[in-house]
């Protein structure tokens, strides 16, 4: 599924439809199920793009799955250059163990469509 952003009258309705999903919790069948926490806030260094933002997927006793988030930093993986001195806060969990590793906020409606694309990817593999 491709998702389009529409920037009609000025208005960014990714931004507006990412917002109205502050608090929903959609089922995904066979007891899993995914929950949006998303508000406004200050644009900082840290969340350039004024948003605080928790998109995960858990299974059917609750445990986060996989997630998106900008909650705390993560470091880039030591492979890269400099990988010490940079610290992301756009990130994703693979897995409920896992610390993050960097994501690329583009904007609302990209987030929403790589957040999907991975819950379908991960449900693939429970089945």
């Amino acid at each position: 599924m491709k998702i389009t952003n529409c920037m009609c009258d000025n208005k960014d309705y990714g931004l507006e439809t990412l917002l109205d999903l502050d608090g929903v919790i959609i089922d995904q069948g066979n007891g899993y199920w995914v929950k949006f926490e998303v508000s406004k806030t200050k644009v900082t260094k840290e969340r350039s793009h004024g948003l605080r933002y928790s998109l995960t997927l858990h299974d059917k006793y609750g445990k986060r799955l996989m997630g998106y988030d900008n909650a705390h930093a993560v470091k880039l993986p030591k492979k890269y250059k400099y990988s010490g001195r940079i610290i992301e806060y756009d990130h994703y969990h693979r897995h409920s163990l896992d610390n993050g590793i960097p994501y690329e906020f583009k904007d609302p409606y990209q987030l929403i469509q790589d957040f999907f694309e991975k819950v379908d990817e991960v449900l693939k593999k429970q089945e």
